[in-house]
């Protein structure tokens, strides 16, 4: 290959700037998933913290939705921009272990993996936490691999390596509470290694964690004030409900899930990389550095999915995998270097695996704004994505026209009238549609933020439109707090003019009864 010492550098730029590019033009013209629609509402409201996630990528997109107004593309250019920082970020920590070419190459692999092409896209607090992840472990490579006697020779750097990279963490736990695992991972690395154990009984490590718990205060203090909910939430899914009754089909499909997200050709030579660090961690300090700080995330939500169902959340093992990144540039270049059989195959996989990211997400983009697959493609297999009910991609589409039947009917501009769900998802998506302009009360003890977001005392006596997707039994669920429920005619979401889902429409007078309300604040 042509990637060198002297060009590595030059063309890793050439990279993060198409990627972005790649990632602008699907963040621009595609709508908010489930996720983000529902995230939106936390950067509408501001607050110390949130009831699933720490607050700061909900600051950054609140603060620059009030400055730049609220389009999709606003939301997600925090994630953007910082993707396109992590990247940077991985190419130095990579050359400073290997070399320039290593980390051209894992820069490369890390842009066009799927889980990491989405998360550094949508309006999630995944971009901002890899973001400051790798910004700890930058900060740590600085010192940590130096000698006991270069330590005392150097303590003013070190103490200020320490202190930025207690700047570091403490925003890596704003953004995501796997910030634990980096500092599990840490001393898992130092403590087992004797050569490193120095570290475990000097200052600067604890006034890294000490400053990194200063920037976490409001996020005890939002949960000191809310009864610990987020931190009972999380605990929860983690153990499930108590329940511990083994699932292996919940652990196959974690395993599946994983290896799909970060594409099965690249998840596999990944996996390669956590087995040859493991085995090298004790004899290369560089591979059990990175082992230690992979194995942690990945290991740990992917066992527990042996007795939680943790669904489709195959991207929480992903800061583990990005770690994974840094030696595989390592194999990438010195397979390329090496025999001819060898060079052949890898360019091969590396031209294969970026044409199929470029094709794949680039159809996938475009038919979820345009449903073109519905037209020309069979359409079992696009309504088979939402279990055979309707196209999948319609989740990633925005409900604009419930937002034309609210503004034709008067109902944007009547004080006197909310808007009701049933299930926390949709919540966002009516959210985001009506573009924060009604109060919203989720009839569902799984509201999540929406608990918080209105106050129900200052809707008693007024009427709702209650907004489920097609026929939904838990609509019986509301009906305890009003008067009466009509259904009234429904919105057809179309795309491309075609109709694609059905939201079911009903209409809710005099809201009574909030003491019963299904969840507790």
């Amino acid at each position: 290959m042509f990637i060198n010492e002297k060009n590595a550098t030059r063309y890793t730029l050439y990279v993060m700037l198409l990627s972005f590019i790649g990632r602008f033009a699907i963040g621009k013209w595609t709508g908010l998933g489930i996720g983000e629609s529902y995230y939106y509402g936390g950067a509408r409201i501001l607050s110390l913290s949130y009831f699933d996630q720490p607050p700061f990528f909900m600051w950054v997109s609140g603060i620059l939705m009030r400055v730049f107004g609220e389009t999709s593309l606003v939301l997600r250019l925090p994630a953007l921009v910082s993707f396109f920082g992590t990247s940077w970020i991985i190419f130095l920590i990579t050359k400073k272990l290997f070399n320039k070419v290593a980390g051209f190459y894992a820069v490369l692999f890390i842009s066009i993996s799927g889980v990491f092409v989405l998360a550094g896209t949508w309006f999630q607090p995944d971009a901002f936490l890899m973001f400051f992840w790798v910004c700890y472990v930058y900060c740590l490579i600085q010192i940590i691999f130096l000698h006991k006697e270069e330590v005392k020779a150097n303590l003013k750097t070190i103490y200020y390596w320490f202190v930025l990279s207690g700047i570091a963490l403490g925003l890596t736990i704003l953004s995501k509470y796997h910030a634990i695992f980096l500092v599990i991972g840490l001393f898992l690395f130092i403590s087992t290694n004797k050569n490193y154990r120095h570290w475990l009984i000097h200052p600067g490590l604890y006034l890294s964690i000490f400053i990194s718990l200063l920037f976490a205060i409001p996020i005890f203090i939002w949960n000191y004030e809310h009864h610990f909910a987020s931190f009972l939430f999380q605990g929860s899914r983690a153990l499930d409900g108590g329940n511990f009754k083994i699932h292996f089909d919940w652990f196959f499909r974690s395993i599946l899930g994983q290896s799909l997200w970060l594409l099965p050709w690249i998840w596999v030579p990944l996996i390669m990389e956590l087995i040859k660090s493991f085995k090298l961690r004790q004899v290369n300090s560089i591979y059990g550095f990175c082992f230690w700080l992979a194995i942690t995330p990945i290991v740990f939500f992917t066992i527990i999915t042996l007795w939680a169902d943790l669904q489709y959340h195959f991207h929480w093992q992903a800061p583990g995998y990005m770690m994974l990144f840094i030696p595989l540039g390592k194999m990438i270049q010195e397979k390329l270097e090496g025999e001819s059989k060898y060079r052949r195959i890898i360019k091969r996989w590396i031209i294969g695996s970026v044409a199929f990211t470029v094709i794949a997400f680039s159809f996938l983009a475009i038919h979820m704004q345009t449903g073109f697959w519905t037209w020309y493609g069979p359409k079992w297999i696009a309504m088979h994505t939402g279990g055979g009910a309707y196209d999948a991609t319609m989740d990633g589409y925005d409900y604009t026209d419930l937002k034309d039947v609210f503004s034709n009917n008067g109902w944007l501009k009547d004080p006197n009238l909310f808007v009701g769900t049933t299930k926390w998802w949709m919540s966002g998506k009516v959210d985001w549609a009506l573009k924060g302009n009604k109060d919203i009360i989720c009839f569902n003890q799984d509201a999540r933020n929406y608990i918080y977001f209105s106050n129900e005392k200052n809707l008693i006596g007024k009427n709702a439109i209650v907004i489920t997707k097609g026929e939904d039994p838990s609509i019986k669920n509301v009906i305890p707090y009003c008067d009466s429920l009509k259904q009234i005619q429904g919105v057809e979401i179309k795309r491309s003019g075609v109709s694609e889902l059905t939201l079911n429409l009903y209409y809710c007078k005099n809201f009574h009864n909030i003491e019963n309300l299904p969840y507790t604040k």
